[in-house]
């Protein structure tokens, strides 16, 4: 079924043309790249302000260098979305993390139950203190960034472990609360080779 079934949110997506030049090109450029336009920024659109935001912090956290890779940043965001009940984070960003990591089981496992995923221990201590900000940020404390070092990570790692953690927190609730449906296309993703 097509995702043109339901709509994508339950507030209007206001047309390409109408939204200002600095939005409009992101999402062509987005389109560009991935052959398809992203229902998140379809839906973030319907206000301006907070779309430039929304993708300057998430462009802030997602695409910068550091301890944590791009995949291992995609399995917080699949982790803790998992916990937050968020479809569309989980569905989109696993589609990414299978991607990133090159393994088409990896997002499922995360998702379901990442301490029985097919990662190695740097990576489940990393989510365990992410979880732990999701669900419990009140009782993060030296402990749990002794853990984390033990397995390597800096301080600095920490911080964009729970940064990226409470981000998403923010984009989970809203895409809950609006209603924001995954596109069809993210399903497939890095679960089967591309066509040639």
């Amino acid at each position: 079924m097509s995702d043109t079934a339901f709509p994508i949110s339950r507030y209007a997506i206001p047309p390409l043309a109408d939204l200002p030049d600095d939005i409009r090109a992101r999402i062509l450029e987005v389109q560009e790249k991935a052959g398809f336009v992203p229902n998140v920024f379809l839906a973030l659109a319907h206000r301006p302000d907070e779309f430039r935001a929304f993708f300057a912090y998430h462009d802030a956290l997602m695409l910068k260098d550091g301890g944590l890779t791009k995949g291992e940043r995609e399995m917080i965001v699949v982790a803790t979305s998992a916990a937050n009940q968020c479809l569309y984070c989980v569905v989109a960003h696993g589609a990414i993390l299978r991607i990133y990591e090159k393994k088409p089981l990896v997002a499922d496992q995360v998702a379901v139950n990442y301490l029985k995923a097919d990662i190695p221990p740097r990576q489940r201590a990393m989510l365990d203190f992410a979880m732990k900000v999701c669900t419990a940020s009140h009782e993060v404390g030296e402990a749990d960034f002794d853990a984390l070092r033990a397995h390597g990570f800096s301080d600095e790692d920490a911080w964009d472990i729970a940064a990226i953690t409470a981000f998403f927190g923010l984009s989970n609730r809203m895409a809950n609360t609006i209603g924001m449906r995954p596109n069809d296309e993210f399903y497939l993703m890095g679960r089967v080779p591309k066509a040639k």
